[in-house]
């Protein structure tokens, strides 16, 4: 079992992989730098909660 998320921090992860799927990678530290681009998030640990189900999220994309 993995932790919870709120219904915000994926409600934004869907937009963000939705409007910008080609430009996340499987990399953590690169798509921290994209989310911070793209999103205006008040919070360190929410920007990584959310880039972490975006990583998650490209992955399982690319794999289908």
């Amino acid at each position: 079992m993995g932790r919870i998320k709120t219904k915000a921090a994926k409600r934004i992860t869907e937009e963000l992989v939705d409007n910008h799927f080609d430009d996340f990678t499987e990399d953590f530290d690169q798509n921290k730098a994209i989310v911070e681009k793209h999103a205006e998030i008040s919070s360190k640990k929410l920007r990584n909660i959310i880039t972490g189900y975006v990583t998650r999220r490209v992955k399982s994309r690319e794999t289908l």
